[in-house]
Formats: C-alpha cells, sequence, structure tokens
C-alpha cells in the first residue's frame, strides 16, 4: 500500500482541496499507471458535491485519465511498463453476467465498479479513489490502449465524453444517409458533433446561443439550429433519425421529439439532477418515435472508439488546468465557461505534493 497525493471533497458543501489516499501495491492482474492527465466531467461536480446523493466521503473524482504504465502484475499479458494507457469510468464488474459475457460491463447486471465512489478494498478507504491523484491500479481488463501520438491531454475526455456519445451513435447506426441531431455544445456535445460528423452521418447542432454557429460547423455540424426559435424548429419536423441530448439540466423534451422521423430515437445522454419534465405521450405513439437513454460504453467499445479517434486525429477540445485550480473550474462549468473540457495537468498536483 502507497499513498497517493491527491484532491479530494469531504462532504458536498466543502470545496476539493490537497489530500493523500491509499493505493494498492499492483496485484497478479493489476496495471500501476502514473496519471499525466485527468479530464474534469460534470458528473464530477455532481457527485463531489452529491447532487445525486450516495456520495462517499473523502471523494477523488475523475474518470477521464491518461498516464504511463509504471508497474504490471505477473499475470498481465495486455500491457507493458512504459506504455501510454488510459482508464475510463469503469474499473471492475461482475464478469459472469449476460451483459458483462458481451462485453457491455457499463451494463453489469450485478453492478459496476465505478472509477471513484464504487466499492473497494477496506485497505484503500472502503470506496474507490478516480483520478484527481498522481497514479492509480487498475485490474488490466479495465485498461485501454492510448494509440494516439501527442497531445495526450487532449485525448483523455474521450474516455467519458467521447464514449458516452459514441456508444449511441453507433448502437442506432449513426452514418451516411442518416441525419442526426446534437443538443448542447459543451463538453459532450462537442463530441457528438465531431464524432457523428466522422461516422458520415449529417449533423445538426441545437443550440440556444446563437454565437456558437460558427464554432459549431468548425466542429463538423451541418446545420445550426436556435432551438428557442419556434420558426427555426417548426422547419426541423420529421427530419431526425437521431437526436443525442447531452444537456445536463432539465427541459422540455417534446420539442425535440417533434423533430424525429417515424421510428426516430431520441437518446439521453446528459443526467441532470432533477427530472425532465414528463413528455407527451402523443408524440410517441403517433410515429413510433423512441425516447431513450445510454450509459458510456463497454471496454470493448471505448476501444474501438478510441482506436477510430487515433485513426482519424480527432480529439477533444481543451482548456488545460492546474489541480489547485479545480473549484474555480467547477464554478466556470455551471456557467458553461468553457470549450469545451478542462483538463487537469497532473504534474501541477505533483509539484504541489513535492512542496507541501
Amino acid at each position: 500500500m502507497t499513498q497517493s497525493p491527491a484532491y479530494a471533497a469531504q462532504a458536498a458543501d466543502k470545496p476539493l482541496a490537497f489530500h493523500a489516499i491509499p493505493r494498492r501495491a499492483p496485484g497478479p492482474r493489476d496495471v500501476a499507471i502514473d496519471i499525466s492527465h485527468c479530464g474534469v466531467c460534470h458528473s464530477d461536480l455532481h457527485t463531489a458535491r452529491s447532487e445525486w446523493g450516495g456520495t462517499l466521503y473523502p471523494c477523488v473524482p475523475g474518470h477521464e485519465i491518461v498516464g504511463t504504465v509504471t508497474a504490471v502484475g505477473k499475470d498481465v499479458k495486455k500491457f507493458k511498463v512504459g506504455e501510454t494507457v488510459g482508464v475510463g469510468c469503469l474499473v471492475g464488474s461482475c464478469g459472469h453476467c449476460s451483459a458483462c459475457a458481451e462485453g457491455l460491463e457499463n451494463y453489469c447486471e450485478n453492478g459496476f465498479v465505478g472509477t471513484y465512489n464504487g466499492p473497494a478494498t477496506a485497505a484503500e478507504g472502503g470506496h474507490t479513489f478516480g483520478g484527481y491523484s498522481t497514479h492509480i491500479v487498475v485490474d488490466e481488463g479495465f485498461v485501454l490502449n492510448i494509440r494516439h501520438k501527442g497531445n495526450l491531454a487532449a485525448v483523455a475526455p474521450l474516455l467519458c465524453a467521447g464514449i458516452t456519445t459514441y456508444s449511441p451513435l453507433k448502437h442506432w447506426k449513426a452514418g451516411p444517409g442518416k441525419t442526426v441531431g446534437i443538443v448542447g455544445l459543451g463538453g459532450l456535445g462537442h463530441m457528438g458533433v465531431k464524432l457523428a460528423h466522422a461516422l458520415g452521418a449529417r449533423v445538426a447542432l441545437f443550440t440556444t446561443s446563437p454565437g456558437k454557429e460558427a464554432d459549431a460547423k468548425r466542429l463538423g455540424a451541418d446545420d445550426v439550429i436556435i432551438s428557442k426559435d419556434a420558426k427555426q424548429m417548426a422547419k426541423q419536423a420529421n427530419r431526425f433519425d437521431l437526436i443525442v441530448n447531452t444537456v445536463a439540466a432539465p427541459h422540455n423534451l417534446d420539442v425535440f421529439l417533434n423533430l424525429l422521423k417515424r421510428d426516430g430515437t431520441m437518446c439521453l445522454v446528459g443526467a441532470p439532477a432533477t427530472p425532465h419534465p414528463s413528455t407527451q405521450v402523443f408524440n410517441l405513439i403517433f410515429k413510433r418515435r423512441a425516447l431513450a437513454g445510454s450509459l458510456i460504453g463497454g471496454i470493448p467499445e471505448t476501444q474501438e472508439m478510441l482506436d477510430f479517434c487515433a485513426e482519424r486525429g480527432i480529439v477533444s477540445d481543451i482548456e488545460t488546468i492546474a489541480m489547485r485550480d479545480i473549484n474555480t473550474a467547477y464554478e466556470r462549468m455551471l456557467k458553461s465557461d468553457v470549450k469545451y473540457r478542462f483538463v487537469i495537468d497532473m504534474q501541477t498536483l505533483k509539484d504541489e505534493a513535492k512542496a507541501a
């Protein structure tokens, strides 16, 4: 067991601050990783502030992790010391249910182990600690190959924002001949636009902000629709095969359901702290439309997404921050004051630990 410098919230109403956490020594199947970068996800904020409930403290968030392998257990076959790897939202699952057998560990019927706030050994503090730390030890089955050459800070958000949008796009077969809408141009939404475009679909961005049009088109949107403009929205009726809704705040879903073709689907990937208003059933039954949800992706699909992005040079648009600035970053994130994902340079935490 070793101690790792980290940043933790000690309670829902407390800011994150320097805190040492225990990390286990690598077991036979474990990979030890020196963390170079960790993305900042809205889920981190929700969990640190217990907005979804059930947060275990001290809470060390972070599930968009990139780093270098420093040690491997004797039974590890997939990774070697010195390789660049990633860790996403999962660090464990039961391994034997039907979902796990299909490589859908994110839907494990017995509950996956989250990279943070999940169950862990008593020696490690009783729950898992995430990537706002200098290193992590993970079972090799939940470690991912990073094949991007350089710009690793911008790769980190692919481990959550990338797979969260890639998975529904693939599941509902976004591609040539399909029209896909992305609701919201934030950390998730900007990746949704990039990935839908790369998959060959015609892509429309829905936003409340007219000032985002140029940036949306730079990212790959063919059309930009101002969702608070009733006339613009009316022109989009019955047009979309798939809408991926990334907005993490309660809003009227019917205005988007109206835009789906017969048999079209709107998939929710944004997770508000309080529920959306209920939809009108007639918006679903008269055109056999579907309202669905999607949760990240399993390990095989996450690796597929990373390889897809590496082949095409796709990364996230980021702003790099020092670890000590995480609380300010949370407040800016609430104001959508970032284009489009914060990523922590973990060298700043290592330097802070040395100076302490």
